[in-house]
């Protein structure tokens, strides 16, 4: 189900996963894993590194996206939309 809200919401965590995907966990107690083969098969010389699976590995949260040491980030909410529209968020327990 498509939806048009756009929630405000950051990457609290991240850990980067084999097959070029990324476990993110958001601001408001979400998680779910983005496969970014699709994002990665663009050309384009930010991505190039990103296709190293030690590169990739690299990932890191700056001001709440995933980002890279070249500086090549992703838009926290556009993640967040795509996983909730693909039904593809979990609510985790409070720690």
């Amino acid at each position: 189900m498509m939806t048009n809200d756009w929630p405000m919401v950051e990457v609290l965590r991240l850990k980067a996963l084999d097959d070029r995907r990324l476990w993110l966990r958001f601001t408001d107690g979400s998680e779910g894993v983005r496969d970014l083969s699709d994002v990665l098969s663009a050309d384009g010389p930010m991505l190039a590194p990103l296709r190293d699976p030690a590169y990739f590995a690299r990932a890191f949260v700056e001001m709440g996206a995933p980002t890279w040491p070249n500086g090549f980030d992703l838009d926290p909410i556009q993640l967040y939309v795509e996983l909730r529209d693909a039904g593809e968020l979990s609510r985790v327990a409070a720690e």
